[in-house]
């Protein structure tokens, strides 16, 4: 998609931290550790308690799914737990994006 991750960190640090990690092996906070997440399916990370919307949607997470999530997630998915508005700017869901997979990979 073009994003770049290092731009795409500083996106997580400021807009997704508070809630998730992305270590491998990281913790689950408010919500999941996002490491691994491409190719997961929503509402399968083991050990977290996810909504019935999230676990019920089965999403294959993939960049073009990603994209439109973070375009609005309670559209996309609605009654999730996730409390976030989305990145309405398309470079930050591409950096973030970026960041995303770059992290998913073991």
């Amino acid at each position: 998609m073009g994003g770049d991750a290092k731009k795409g960190l500083k996106i997580f640090k400021s807009k997704c931290a508070v809630c998730h990690t992305y270590q491998k092996g990281g913790p689950h906070q408010t919500g999941p550790n996002l490491h691994g997440l491409i190719g997961r399916v929503s509402g399968t990370t083991p050990g977290f308690a996810y909504s019935a919307p999230n676990r019920d949607a089965k999403i294959k997470w993939d960049e073009k799914i990603l994209n439109k999530y973070l375009t609005n997630p309670e559209k996309m998915i609605p009654g999730t737990k996730m409390v976030f508005a989305g990145l309405k700017k398309k470079k930050d869901r591409q950096d973030l994006i970026a960041f995303l997979v770059e992290n998913s990979k073991d």
